[in-house]
């Protein structure tokens, strides 16, 4: 049970969600929708969030691709750094994720890579976790072990429903009330914050090249 904790709050790391059927309803908080499903041969569960934006396919992978700025919607992210841009939509970077004391902080470095169906126009968004690009460091735990998506459906009057799926595997030990407090307030607070994200001008009038909205 104490590895749910990083379901909730290490963003990038993707698993396809075509992987996952059997998903059972958790909770809503304002339009945002909590999902769960059991994992075939692991103890974690996935984890899947649907919520719905005003916001087109461009302005919402901006966002995701601004690594620079993502600890401010990402939920207890110290913060992120781009180490290497292979194009404008694939590039690789670095993380670290705070947790209160007595846990350690965690890391990873995550791929992250955008494709776009051409006929749906649904835009994916993989960020699997990748060892051995960055030493590990001492009194910080390494997550290796990690997958999920983002699916973004572009809907009428430029809305976007997004699907974020994610299964990782934090490592380590992690106390009952830490669990408790990240299960609850994360992906809310990541999904709300968002929302704000999206209004800011740095992407309101977005349009990435690479994306049919």
């Amino acid at each position: 049970m104490c590895k749910k904790l990083l379901l909730f709050i290490l963003l990038f790391k993707l698993l396809p969600a075509s992987a996952q059927t059997d998903w059972k309803f958790n909770s809503e908080n304002d339009g945002i929708k909590i999902y769960t499903s059991i994992v075939p041969n692991s103890k974690i569960k996935a984890i899947r969030v649907e919520c719905n934006y005003k916001a087109t396919p461009s302005q919402f992978v901006a966002v995701l691709l601004d690594i620079k700025n993502s600890p401010e919607w990402l939920y207890h992210t110290k913060f992120c750094k781009v180490f290497k841009e292979v194009s404008p939509q694939e590039l690789y970077y670095y993380s670290e994720v705070t947790l209160p004391w007595p846990a350690e902080n965690r890391d990873f470095v995550s791929h992250l890579a955008v494709s776009q169906n051409p006929t749906t126009k649904v835009v994916f968004v993989d960020g699997p976790a990748v060892p051995g690009f960055v030493p590990v460091k001492s009194n910080i735990v390494r997550v290796d072990h990690s997958g999920s998506q983002w699916e973004i459906i572009p809907l009428a009057n430029n809305e976007i429903r997004v699907k974020y799926t994610l299964h990782v595997d934090p490592g380590g030990a992690l106390p009952a009330w830490l669990i408790n407090m990240f299960a609850t307030e994360a992906p809310i607070q990541i999904f709300k914050n968002l929302k704000t994200e999206l209004q800011k001008p740095a992407y309101k009038n977005t349009s990435l090249p690479f994306i049919q909205n």
